[in-house]
């Protein structure tokens, strides 16, 4: 028995709004694994020492790298509230046998997220 196998075209997915904005998201984690790279490279060159570190400062500042951080600080945003607008789709939640509105879940995790971002930048910057 022979399995059927659909031809895709390559560009599928330009075929659908949804479709694309699905494979932007995807595309995000791309910079983000890039921005990665960029974030080691400078936790190396710390423990380089000083030298080594104000070399790589002085290479952060040009402004395509700037552009690049600019780019994936966008592509970070659009993942996390892309993200955040699927989860209810995945998570059901049941308050008095009524089902909590998909508003409300996202509203909730978008707060969450906001409350953990402004803890990060206290404990990182400081009073």
């Amino acid at each position: 028995m022979k399995t059927l196998v659909r031809p895709m075209p390559m560009l599928w997915w330009l075929r659908s709004r949804a479709y694309v904005l699905f494979m932007l998201r995807e595309l995000t984690s791309v910079l983000i694994a890039a921005y990665l790279v960029v974030f080691l490279i400078f936790l190396q060159r710390i423990a380089a020492g000083p030298s080594s570190y104000g070399s790589y400062l002085h290479w952060l500042a040009h402004p395509a790298v700037l552009a690049f951080h600019l780019v994936a600080l966008a592509a970070a945003l659009y993942h996390s509230v892309t993200w955040l607008q699927l989860t209810p789709m995945t998570v059901v939640i049941r308050l008095r046998d009524r089902r909590v509105p998909a508003a409300t879940i996202v509203a909730a995790n978008v707060a969450a997220w906001v409350a953990v971002s402004i803890l990060i930048v206290w404990l990182v910057v400081g009073t």
